[in-house]
C-alpha cells in the first residue's frame, strides 16, 4: 500500500498541541483592519481550535 501523503497547504494551516487538539488561526485578520474593532481584533488575534467533526478530517490531511 502506498504511504500517505501531508497536504502541504493543511499543514500549513493547522497544528496539533501537545495534547492533541487541532489549532488555527482565525481568518480576517489580514488587512481592512480599521473596519474592525478593537475588541473584534484581539479575538481574531488568538488561536482557535477546531471542534471534533472538523478535526478529523484536518488529521487525516496532516497526518504523514
Amino acid at each position: 500500500m502506498p504511504k500517505k501523503k501531508t497536504r502541504k497547504s493543511a499543514a500549513k494551516r493547522f497544528k496539533v498541541t501537545a495534547r492533541g487538539k487541532v489549532k488555527f488561526r482565525r481568518p480576517c485578520r489580514g488587512h481592512l483592519l480599521l473596519a474592525k474593532s478593537g475588541k473584534r481584533k484581539r479575538h481574531l488575534a488568538r488561536a482557535g481550535v477546531l471542534c471534533k467533526s472538523e478535526e478529523k478530517r484536518v488529521r487525516a490531511m496532516i497526518a504523514s
